[in-house]
């Protein structure tokens, strides 16, 4: 056992006046104003950035197609758009009850529904900002989807750390006062569990040659800027925000979530009652794609841990540990605490070694 992981020897309730969830997923949560949003990082130095190798000639074409004159409209014609690029045309799958399309490619496929915003790539949900549309009986994408959803799993791009060794901060969500969601089982906090979660996957990470810092290695409390500015300084390469969910007085919600920011355009797949103005970009637009094939390697690997009870890699605007970080960056969200089924497995020492062995698998791939 990791030094450390005692955290949860007890599990008693936190001391009065703790506050639960006063990060993003609290109705505390206060939106930052424009001037603490557009205050610079304590640090100015550059981080060093994932980047990406070319991807094939035919991805590199397929998004070049879409913003240019030969396809200027929001809704993109798939199969003209497959014809352009030297694709294959999409299969309109005939044995389901409802029109379905599926891209193939030797990087997985590509499962879609008019108007339906929920796809799936390779059996795992996503959600587009955009649901699909059906004209004339074929089949249309958004713009915004294809260059930011459909290209970028298409291309099946590796993300290559430009430090060596590779440098990741890991987030464990909550500390201190902010004790996060409580167990449905338990007298045990969120708080205790990432913690928990977030060391198991240091010693993983340091055992492959990553180096690794956490943005808490006790109980206390960090603002959601000090997170951010505690990446900048690390100069890290990338970012890993760990959290496990609630869904309040539903106790038959489950599964896995995987969040990264939402692109400049394109509606938010959750807001919380927060506005979400698709026309404003943060620095971590900057890394989309990344951040999508990142979310991407991680959930499907989380979802061969919890018998793949599936709620999707989704989008939001709103969580203010990712927009401003200026590396690939994702929010996992490892299981429902007011579910008693996952907050049993939750609670479980071996289980959580689990996730954390899933989470290294998706980093290391």
């Amino acid at each position: 056992m990791l030094a450390g992981f005692g955290v949860l020897a007890g599990c008693s309730a936190p001391s009065p006046g703790v506050r639960q969830a006063a990060d993003w997923k609290s109705p505390d949560f206060k939106e930052p104003s424009a001037k603490e949003e557009e205050a610079p990082p304590v640090s100015t130095t550059s981080a060093p950035a994932l980047t990406v190798p070319a991807a094939p000639t035919l991805t590199e074409r397929a998004a070049d197609l879409v913003i240019s004159n030969q396809f200027t409209e929001t809704w993109v014609p798939v199969r003209r758009w497959c014809k352009a690029t030297g694709m294959a045309e999409p299969s309109w799958l005939v044995s389901l009850s409802r029109p379905t399309f599926e891209l193939r490619s030797t990087n997985g496929n590509f499962v879609f529904r008019p108007g339906v915003q929920v796809a799936e790539w390779d059996g795992v949900e996503v959600h587009l900002g955009f649901g699909p549309q059906l004209i004339d009986r074929q089949p249309y994408l958004h713009h915004l989807d294809l260059t930011k959803t459909v290209i970028p799993l298409l291309s099946g791009a590796r993300l290559h750390c430009t430090g060596s060794p590779p440098v990741v901060v890991l987030d464990p969500g909550h500390g201190g006062q902010d004790a996060g969601a409580g167990s449905a089982l338990s007298r045990c906090w969120e708080k205790q569990f990432t913690l928990d979660w977030a060391l198991r996957l240091q010693h993983l990470l340091a055992t492959n040659g990553w180096q690794v810092y956490l943005t808490r290695t006790d109980d206390r409390e960090m603002p959601l800027s000090n997170r951010v500015a505690f990446a900048e300084e690390r100069k890290a390469d990338l970012f890993v925000s760990l959290h496990f969910n609630s869904a309040g007085e539903n106790l038959e919600q489950a599964g896995l979530e995987t969040y990264c920011l939402t692109p400049e355009g394109m509606p938010s797949a959750l807001t919380r009652g927060y506005g979400d103005d698709p026309g404003r970009s943060f620095p971590n637009n900057a890394f989309d794609a990344q951040n999508l094939q990142l979310a991407f390697r991680v959930h499907r690997n989380l979802l061969a841990v919890n018998g793949h009870v599936d709620r999707g890699v989704r989008r939001a605007r709103f969580l203010g540990v990712l927009r401003n970080q200026q590396r690939p960056a994702i929010l996992i969200e490892g299981g429902y605490l007011s579910n008693k089924r996952e907050a049993r497995l939750i609670s479980e020492p071996a289980y959580r070694q689990k996730l954390a062995e899933a989470v290294a698998r998706g980093l290391l791939e």
